[in-house]
């Protein structure tokens, strides 16, 4: 149960009909799996704490670099060489220290995703190639568990949410395997607020996932352009040839 800091701690999420103290408590038992703590898993990491989400499992092979501080906000020069985990741990114990935080620092292999996903309330994608994103999307069909998905390079960024329910898309239903290559921030670059804009969206279809508050991104895929400051929503449908899901539909 909440605490009285803790009642006073989210006191203005609690104030909000649409979360109440029921909303609050459903963000404390969550249990919100992270891949990626870079410049999309920063912000959801950091504004899932502050938002009073009770459990965290935060996924990196990586440790952190110079050149990761111009985005990735989460991290510090202090933590240089540090395990991006790690590092984020830190961070997110000095935002909520009543939240409980898992890391593991190395790139799980699918029947060790395949666990630790049966463990959560959901997963959010903020990785960086097509190979985990379409491995995370499988799993998270199988088990049902719903994946946040987001992406930035340049000024361009994109996100939607899958609930993996009946008669909704996955996330191959949207991009198929053969058609798309990575294209990395190393050699395309990215400017630094973008990755903000679309982790912090993340966050928040996190936190209306677990609440039930308003309308989810599921069939719709969101882009934005930070050239010209535009959002542009396409819908999509569950194609009937995919891979994972199609069978179903």
């Amino acid at each position: 149960m909440l605490s009285d800091q803790q009642l006073l701690q989210f006191s203005r999420q609690i104030m909000l009909p649409t979360i109440d103290i029921n909303g609050q408590q459903q963000l404390l038992d969550a249990h919100v799996l992270i891949i990626g703590l870079g410049g999309l898993g920063s912000p959801v990491a950091m504004y899932l704490a502050a938002a009073g989400i009770g459990n965290l499992t935060l996924v990196d092979d990586d440790k952190v670099d110079l050149s990761n501080l111009q985005r990735q906000i989460i991290h510090a020069r202090d933590n240089i060489e540090q395990a991006k985990v790690e590092s984020a741990k830190q961070r997110l114990a000095q935002i909520n220290p009543d939240c409980n935080i898992q890391t593991i620092d190395r790139r799980l292999n699918e029947s060790e995703l395949e666990s630790v996903v049966a463990t959560v309330t959901l997963v959010v994608d903020c990785c960086d190639n097509f190979a985990t994103r379409f491995l995370l999307n499988q799993i998270c069909y199988q088990q049902k568990t719903p994946l946040v998905s987001g992406a930035a390079i340049r000024w361009e960024g994109q996100l939607t949410t899958f609930t993996m329910q009946p008669q909704t898309p996955c996330y191959r239903c949207l991009y198929e395997a053969d058609v798309f290559s990575d294209q990395s921030c190393a050699h395309n670059g990215v400017v630094a607020p973008l990755v903000g804009i679309i982790g912090s969206s993340q966050a928040m279809e996190c936190i209306k996932l677990i609440t039930g508050a308003g309308e989810l991104l599921v069939g719709r895929l969101l882009l934005f352009d930070g050239l010209t400051m535009e959002w542009r929503g396409i819908r999509f449908k569950p194609r009937k040839d995919c891979p994972v899901c199609g069978a179903t539909h």
